[in-house]
């Protein structure tokens, strides 16, 4: 189900302003906490998350959530388990892109259909919360994250594009 990632880039590598890069050195080091990497398309998200992970010393699987989500109550979680497991397993940084997806600014709950999704949102958050690596999300905009599941973000790095280097 999920991807590893052979990393090849460094962070100097990625066409990134010197004070993300300072803000992802900070994170490697700490190598635990969860990061969200905040920046439209084509503004090298996943190469920050890998070049990440190579400066930590491990590696990066990739989190397909069409693979993940499932529409079966009960099977995200059994999916989520295993993803948690295995980067647990393996010391690997877990990457989620496209996070707006599951974590973007709710709206009421009209049906059992929006509670089911907010259960597998809820149970996504606690596996975050008890897993002792890193887990780096990515999104197209911090204005797209619900307020509150920002606030429980360890780091917000917002990666500006197109990038200034420097």
């Amino acid at each position: 189900m999920p991807k590893v990632s052979k990393i090849a880039l460094q962070l100097e590598d990625v066409a990134l302003p010197a004070s993300s890069i300072a803000q992802l050195r900070k994170i490697a080091t700490e190598s635990a906490g969860t990061v969200i990497l905040t920046a439209p398309p084509g503004a090298q998200r996943t190469q920050a998350a890998e070049s990440l992970a190579r400066t930590m010393g491990c590696a990066l699987v990739r989190v397909d959530l069409a693979q993940v989500v499932s529409r079966f109550i009960g099977e995200t979680e059994k999916n989520l388990d295993l993803v948690f497991a295995e980067a647990a397993a393996s010391s690997a940084a877990l990457f989620f892109d496209e996070a707006d997806a599951l974590f973007g600014k709710r709206s009421g709950v009209k049906d059992s259909h929006d509670r089911y999704a907010n259960v597998d949102v809820a149970y996504l958050l606690q596996k975050i919360g008890a897993h002792s690596g890193v887990v780096v999300l990515a999104s197209s905009g911090r204005k797209n994250i619900d307020p509150a599941f920002l606030r429980r973000l360890r780091y917000v790095v917002d990666l500006p594009w197109p990038p200034k280097v420097g």
